[in-house]
């Protein structure tokens, strides 16, 4: 049997009779974007958060650092969607949960959530690695200049130990895209699981999954693209990794 290739598929109407199949990877791509984007916000917050504690020398405050980034990064990210779906409700409050699962949403905060805490966790590994590469003769020049420990790391350390993650930042923002993906499993139509009702609908299987990968393709181009010029607009010339560890 083969296979009848139909690349006019996305200009059809779909099944609801109103949009066509274009308009639902438009609309896809729209709620990737927009999970990828709140989560990530929540993750660099969080992982610049937890990456800070994990530098302290309060023992106490480091091993809570620690154990979040264990717990948080060990556990696989398509467990921690469905804890956050079908066992948070029913941990929360009777009243929060069932306001929690009758909201139409439910799924996008959802996967917002699970998204943010597992890449919170790999967010704060890359900080608290770029604060420990920095010579130490900067926290000790700012303890000269009479710097406390909470100024030191927000105006020393955190500006310049930033600039030099921003590759691994990169990488971890464009893995939020791909995976928000993954949210599909408990009924986010994000751009996966639209390709997937325009297979399921129009059995061109190849046409849907090539346009949703063309998609990927081209915002993780963009997103990595913009990073490279924030990261050349914002490097300190002669400051580089290999030259933190080399103090």
């Amino acid at each position: 049997m083969n296979y009848h290739w139909n690349w006019g598929i996305f200009w059809e109407v779909s099944p609801d009779g109103v949009s066509t199949y274009f308009d639902t990877l438009m609309a896809g791509t729209a709620w990737t974007l927009a999970t990828a984007l709140s989560a990530w916000v929540l993750a660099l917050a969080l992982g610049l958060a937890v990456g800070i504690a994990r530098t302290l020398d309060n023992r106490i405050v480091a091993a809570f650092g620690n154990t979040y980034v264990e717990l948080f990064r060990n556990i696989p990210l398509l467990v921690q969607m469905f804890l956050w779906y079908f066992v948070m409700p029913e941990v929360l409050p009777v009243a929060a949960g069932a306001w929690l699962k009758a909201r139409p949403d439910a799924a996008f905060f959802t996967a917002v959530m699970a998204l943010a805490f597992f890449t919170s966790a790999r967010v704060a590994v890359q900080v608290s690695a770029g604060i420990e590469a920095l010579p130490r003769g900067l926290s000790q020049a700012a303890t000269a200049l009479g710097l406390q420990g909470a100024q030191t790391y927000r105006f020393i350390l955190l500006p310049i130990a930033c600039r030099l993650i921003l590759p691994p930042l990169t990488s971890e923002f464009l893995n939020i895209i791909k995976n928000s993906s993954v949210a599909l499993t408990i009924g986010l139509v994000e751009l996966t699981a639209s390709a997937r009702a325009i297979q399921e609908f129009s059995f061109q299987v190849f046409e849907a999954f090539s346009a949703a990968t063309l998609i990927y393709l081209v915002i993780n181009m963009v997103v990595a693209y913009l990073m490279q010029l924030l990261e050349k607009r914002v490097a300190v010339p002669g400051f580089t990794v290999a030259a933190a560890k080399g103090h």
